[in-house]
């Protein structure tokens, strides 16, 4: 199977559609992952360049953390400044203008582990040291399931750890976010977590973490209603906002990554239209924003289709819904002026 790669990408080419429409891309990630056997192994700013540049306005980025860069010794708790501090380049190097008029990773989301409780504090210190003027919050994955082929990247009950909590409180004392990765059926705990900390903000990643595949597989009639449940819930604490992406990945069940020829952004948005809505009703525009999730997603569509079909989406919505889809949410929560 083709499986991504630039070359197979340009199988499929599109005009942009609305190419003034202010976008902010609030999710995007850099790495260099030599030694792993990834589709892309190497995403940096010439990459990032290459497709924010493909034809749609992308005023700012939001760079998420992946473990990237990490320090190689030091205090285990600290050695995720690392990855901080080489962003922080990167976006400085962008600041410049050399790369293009967006301004890449305007905000940046780091990792510190919340489970250290008010011990996070020194933590946090160093990652705002580390980039004083872009430092924005930090990403945890809760992501757990009961399932042994579903890959786990948390221990369970994450959420509710008392320990967890107050490291939360510690974040949002200092008017930071979190950024949660999770899978669908832990959509309750992250709405009880919501209640017991209404003083931070947290952002919900990649539609709140629906599975399709395994044994979540060929199931959705079962799937989709718990997952649409968990979506009305999460809604309903003010604190939640929501990004609408990560769909590319191929746990969410597409065939997209595999076809001879890449998906076309009418098609995408057909398949992305039934979920995506149902997002932004429970949630309003004023809490959602279009993620891109590069270069995750790019092994099932190249950034252009992609926002491509975002826009054909977003067509029904008035002016000032479409600024906040696309813009004016992210700009807000992240605090990019």
């Amino acid at each position: 199977m083709p499986y991504g790669g630039n070359d197979w990408l340009a199988l499929t080419r599109e005009p942009t559609l609305e190419p003034q429409l202010p976008i902010c891309d609030p999710h995007h990630h850099f790495w260099d992952f030599r030694e792993i056997r990834i589709p892309y192994q190497r995403y940096l700013l010439h990459e990032l360049a290459a497709d924010v540049n493909s034809g749609h306005n992308v005023r700012a980025t939001v760079f998420i953390e992946t473990r990237a860069m990490y320090r190689p010794d030091g205090p285990v708790e600290t050695r995720s400044v690392g990855e901080v501090e080489f962003v922080q380049g990167l976006a400085a190097a962008s600041a410049s203008g050399l790369y293009g008029p967006t301004r890449a990773a305007a905000a940046i989301i780091g990792n510190a582990n919340l489970g250290l409780g008010k011990a996070v504090g020194p933590v946090l210190d160093a990652l705002q040291a580390a980039s004083p003027n872009r430092f924005r919050g930090v990403r945890n994955s809760a992501a757990w399931d009961p399932h042994p082929e579903v890959e786990n990247r948390a221990e369970p009950g994450l959420l509710g750890s008392e320990k967890f909590r107050e490291g939360a409180r510690v974040l949002a004392g200092r008017g930071l976010s979190l950024e949660v990765t999770l899978y669908f059926p832990q959509l309750p705990e992250l709405v009880d977590f919501a209640n017991a900390v209404p003083d931070l903000t947290i952002v919900l990643n990649h539609i709140g973490g629906l599975y399709r595949v395994g044994p979540y597989g060929y199931r959705d009639n079962e799937v989709l209603p718990a997952w649409r449940n968990g979506i009305a819930a999460a809604a309903r604490c003010p604190n939640i906002f929501l990004k609408l992406g990560g769909v590319g990945q191929p746990r969410y069940g597409f065939d997209w990554y595999s076809r001879e020829r890449p998906i076309g952004s009418e098609e995408l948005a057909g398949h992305l239209a039934p979920l995506l809505n149902y997002c932004i009703e429970q949630f309003g525009p004023e809490r959602c924003m279009f993620e891109s999730n590069f270069p995750p997603d790019k092994v099932s569509y190249s950034y252009n289709i992609l926002f491509n079909a975002f826009k054909r989406l977003a067509q029904g919505h008035s002016v000032a819904e479409r600024a906040a889809l696309f813009h004016d949410t992210a700009t807000r929560v992240y605090r990019i002026i």
